[in-house]
């Protein structure tokens, strides 16, 4: 093997192995407690969990899967389902109740349209704040800044920054409500204190 080939399969495994830590490892207790609460033996579950692991493993990309943990669940409820059909005497009800589950915390495809208009609408209401205070506003509430990194970085005081944040907050909550239009929210009071 090329010692390049053999890099590029070491970086490849450690992306993987980062990815499992922040996508699916947070949520194996939830699928164990589901196994659990299918009357599956402590030795069973592990079992199960140790093949989805190993199905994970065998991936060449984790790029095409949007929801890492719903993805693990997925494969965990099938190799549930297929040892559940190995058996010689099952339940039915246990083979329905396992197909029609549904992963509560993930969202609907309905839900996800919501939430991405949602996520539109609070867009456009910041873009339309005054310049200065959309900037300021997209650095801490959407890029997570500090008020003391905003106004170290703009030049300005921590309490002009923290102005700005509550006027644009202000505006932006009156849009979502209809009450006044974006950057409408008392212009001339802002220029007389100086902070627009």
């Amino acid at each position: 093997m090329a010692k390049g080939n053999v890099t590029s399969q070491v970086e490849r495994r450690r992306a993987l192995a980062l990815w499992v830590a922040r996508e699916i490892v947070p949520h194996e207790d939830r699928i164990r407690g589901w196994f659990a609460r299918r009357r599956l033996a402590p030795e069973d579950v592990d079992e199960l969990m140790q093949e989805a692991y190993c199905r994970i493993a065998t991936l060449e990309s984790v790029d095409h899967i949007d929801c890492g943990h719903a993805y693990f669940f997925s494969i965990a409820r099938n190799l549930l389902l297929r040892r559940l059909k190995r058996q010689q005497v099952v339940p039915l009800e246990a083979i329905s109740e396992i197909e029609s589950f549904r992963d509560t915390q993930t969202p609907s495809p309905e839900e996800q349209v919501s939430i991405r208009l949602a996520y539109e609408r609070v867009m456009a209401l910041i873009a339309g704040l005054p310049e200065r205070c959309r900037r300021i506003v997209e650095l801490r509430k959407i890029e997570g800044w500090s008020q003391k990194e905003i106004a170290a970085h703009l030049g300005i005081t921590e309490k002009a920054v923290e102005k700005q944040i509550w006027v644009g907050v202000r505006a932006i909550r009156e849009g979502w409500s209809g009450e006044t239009p974006v950057g409408a929210a008392e212009p001339a009071a802002g220029r007389k204190a100086g902070i627009l």
